[in-house]
Formats: C-alpha cells, structure tokens, sequence
C-alpha cells in the first residue's frame, strides 16, 4: 500500500514515515504542496496526508487541486491548528478525514485501514462504470479512441464541455459518459432537449418558476437547473435555444445563481453543464442566433462526434451489438449477417448516422432470415 505524506516540517514528515515504514507501508514525502502535485502525476497512492498550514500552496489548495485533477487517493488532512468549522470545511472539499496534531498512532492506523478501502472501493467502481457506460460506445476506430481518451481526461474535472456532431452520431452518449465517470456520478444526470420545448416555456423548464407568476403556474416548480443540483444538467440543441433564454443561463454560469420566473430572489446552484448542437454555433454567432459570450463559457472543452461515415470500420460491431440489443429486448429469435451483407451495408452512406443503422437493423431482424443475406439487404434496405 502506498502512503504520501505532505508536510513542510521536516522531522513530522519523517518521523511519520519512518513510523509508517515499520508498519509495512510504502511511504513517500513532499515538502510542498507543488512537489506533492508532481508525484500524484506520476504515482497511484492510497492514503495522502496532507498538513493544513505550509508555506506557498497550503493544503486546502493542494486538496482543492486534487479533487479537481480526479486524484482517487483518500486524503486525510492534518493541522495543529485544527478546528471544528476547518474539519468540516475540508470535509466538505472532499477530504476523507481530519486529524489533529500531535498525530496518535492507533488513529492514524485506524484511519489508513478505513481510507485505504475507500479507496479501493473508488477505483472498482470507476473500473465498473468504465465498463458498464463505455460498452454502449462502440467501435475501436481510431476516432472513437480519441473520444474516449478525451473522456478519460475531461471527465473527472468540471469543466464545461460541448458536444458538437450530426443528428443520430451519438452526443447524447458522450454526455451521459462524462457524467458517468465524474466526481458527480452519484447526484443527478438532467437532459433537456432546447430545440422540444417551445421559446415561451423555456424558461420555466429551466429555471423554474412561482406560483402564480403566470397563468398555468399553479404551483411552485423547480427548474432543470435546481433539479441537477450538485449534478449535471445537459443542453442537447444548445442552438435552438431563444436568445432571452441563452442570456438568463450566461447568468447562471458566470454566477452560479438563478432566480425563479416571478421572483427576484437569488438561489445558489451547483451544476456542471454539457452542452450539445449539430449546428455549426460560429455560423449561427455570425448571423445573430447565437450569443458569442455563452459559445465561450460553454466550450471550454470541444468534443467532435464523428458521423458514421466518418467511422465505417465501426459498422460490424454496432451490427452486432444493436442485433443482440433488439433480439433480447423484444424476445424475438437470434439471427446472424452474412459477411455479404455486412460489407453491403458498410459499402452504404449514413447520413441519419448511428440511429439510422439501428433503425435499419431491426427492419433486417424483423423481415429477413435466419442469416440476413445480401438479398435481405437489396429488398428491404432503400
């Protein structure tokens, strides 16, 4: 098991490990916040000690940096100046445990025991989400690696990421993935689609309103953006979204507030936003449509989602999978594509994308034989 200890006092830091060492543990020493960074880069630890109070970067900063940078290691803050309302701040930053100086050695122990199955715990169940989200992305084309490195990088971050790509090639999945595999798996996952709701109720699905504050709003409703609280909400057609609307959620990313339709109080929100268009958002920037100062808060990271076309080496396995996929779900009897068949349909040009070779799938699974065949293609395929 590896241990970091971080602390600017010399002998505590190696008091600590020498006492750590004969315990059996692989036991590493920073001196600063900065060198600490570097070797989380570099080295998977289980437990991270981390001293409050140093010079430079302090250690609700170090603690702060790692919890954004995904850092899976539990770490245990340590402070001889420790006080209730500083335990629990750093608790709430994602700290596993505070433990005071002078360090008890029996606590200490007990606390890498405990800290180090959570850790554990952590790192099955993002190797879990990997495997249970990522399967539904499928093909190793060279561009779905790109995405799927992209993925890995952004995800344990928050920052904001659009989406951008044709109908049917599959945003809504990247989306759902960089939820999956963030920090904020465990709270609330929040789609809505800007282009399904009409201009004039936008806002309130959004941002929610009071009641009576018009003349349907019988009761008070809590908008997308409260329902996600600590979440993630996705903006799917990000640019069919009225310009009103785009200029109230400007707001709510530069300040992290909203208030309610009909009302002026402020109420604070918790959100990482995804967003996603097919539209090309410079081209609707340049004719007016769309808010250049909203296209830069939302594409902090940019993600391309290639047509299928783009993708062709893909197609057998998604013609595998979406016929496994069709055949459980409906019950319907196993069947099999020819090799023909197979390079027929990849030989063909997709532009409904990815929904569109499911949709041609299950007509194949539905009308065609035991082993769709070429013929199977040439009949019921146009």
């Amino acid at each position: 098991m590896n241990i970091l200890i971080i602390d600017d006092e010399r002998a505590i830091r190696n008091s600590l490990k020498e006492i750590l060492g004969d315990e059996g543990y692989d036991v590493d020493v920073a001196e600063s916040g900065a060198a600490a960074l570097e070797m989380v880069d570099k080295e998977k630890y289980n437990v991270i000690f981390c001293d409050i109070k140093m010079p430079g970067m302090d250690g609700v900063e170090v603690l702060e940096k790692m919890i954004a940078d995904g850092v899976e290691s539990a770490i245990v803050m340590i402070s001889g100046h420790g006080d209730i309302e500083t335990a629990v701040d750093c608790i709430k930053k994602g700290a596993f445990d505070f433990i005071q100086k002078p360090l008890d050695l029996n606590r200490v122990l007990i606390t890498i025991k405990n800290a180090s199955e959570r850790t554990v715990l952590v790192r099955e169940t993002q190797t879990l989400k990997k495997k249970v989200y990522g399967r539904d992305m499928i093909g190793d084309s060279e561009p779905m690696q790109q995405i799927r490195n992209m993925i890995a990088k952004v995800a344990p971050t928050d920052a904001r990421v659009l989406i951008e790509g044709p109908n049917g090639s599959g945003k809504e999945l990247v989306a759902r993935n960089l939820h999956e595999q963030s920090p904020r798996s465990f709270k609330p996952y929040i789609e809505v689609n800007c282009a399904a709701i009409p201009s004039e109720l936008i806002e309130s699905e959004l941002f929610g309103h009071e009641k009576g504050s018009f003349t349907s709003a019988i009761k008070q409703h809590k908008g997308k953006f409260e329902q996600a609280e600590g979440g993630t909400l996705f903006l799917d057609e990000i640019g069919d979204m009225s310009l009103p609307a785009q200029a109230k959620v400007l707001r709510v990313l530069q300040e992290k507030k909203l208030s309610r339709v009909g009302s002026d109080k402020d109420i604070d929100v918790d959100v990482r936003v995804i967003a996603a268009t097919n539209k090309d958002l410079k081209a609707e920037i340049a004719k007016g449509n769309f808010r250049e100062d909203l296209y830069h808060r939302l594409s902090v990271i940019l993600i391309q989602v290639p047509s299928l076309d783009e993708r062709k080496d893909d197609i057998p396995e998604l013609i595998s999978f979406f016929a496994e996929q069709i055949c459980s779900e409906s019950g319907m009897q196993r069947k099999t594509f020819s090799p023909e068949a197979i390079k027929a349909l990849q030989a063909r040009s997709w532009t409904g994308n990815i929904r569109e070779l499911r949709n041609v799938v299950e007509r194949l699974l539905i009308l065609g034989d035991t082993t769709i065949s070429l013929k199977d293609i040439e009949s019921f395929v146009r």
